[in-house]
């Protein structure tokens, strides 16, 4: 059975009584950049401290990659590489499409390593369908499976579906500082 992402938002009436906010089926964004990929971008908070009470939040997921105290939470599924469809088009139109649709997301991308990229982030990646490689910048590669989870300290990194099915990931980007 695939996974159907939702997004449950819970918040508060003025009064103080808990209510729900959203419960929704979003709908994947596409970009021909990164052929046969589906993100769910759902929720991200503001860069700094979070907080919480009953003023209104309404979800920050522009840029796609929170800075420093800011969150992003989606899902992403992966297509098969061995079935992706190939990228078409101009490579600068496929780049400002993704930059229209997810500000900030193919810019971290090095031209010269396909896939390989690094965030000023702490990543927390789950597993929930499929199963996905993690390649770092060594060549040396751990599969993940449903239940694995990932905890991506800002290293360059690369994502591959080597199997023939979709994989479906949950991350959670928490933006950072980088320190040496």
């Amino acid at each position: 059975m695939t996974i159907q992402p939702r997004l449950i938002v819970t918040g508060r009436e003025a009064d103080g009584t808990s209510v729900f906010v959203t419960d929704e089926l979003p709908k994947p964004t596409v970009v021909g950049a990164i052929p046969g990929s589906e993100f769910y971008v759902l929720w991200g908070t503001e860069d700094g401290t979070a907080t919480v009470g009953t003023k209104p939040r309404q979800p920050n997921v522009i840029p796609f990659f929170p800075g420093a105290g800011g969150t992003r939470v989606l899902f992403l599924r992966w297509a098969p590489e061995s079935s992706a469809p190939e990228q078409l088009g101009d490579p600068d139109q496929l780049a400002a499409e993704a930059e229209e649709r997810l500000p900030g997301l193919m810019g971290v991308f090095e031209p010269d390593s396909p896939g390989m990229h690094t965030t000023d982030t702490v990543d927390y990646g789950i597993c929930l369908e499929g199963e996905l490689h993690l390649e770092l910048d060594n060549g040396k590669e751990v599969k993940l499976t449903p239940g694995a989870c990932v905890v991506q300290q800002g290293t360059r990194h690369a994502w591959h579906n080597r199997s023939d099915k979709p994989a479906l990931m949950c991350y959670v980007l928490v933006g950072a500082e980088r320190t040496l």
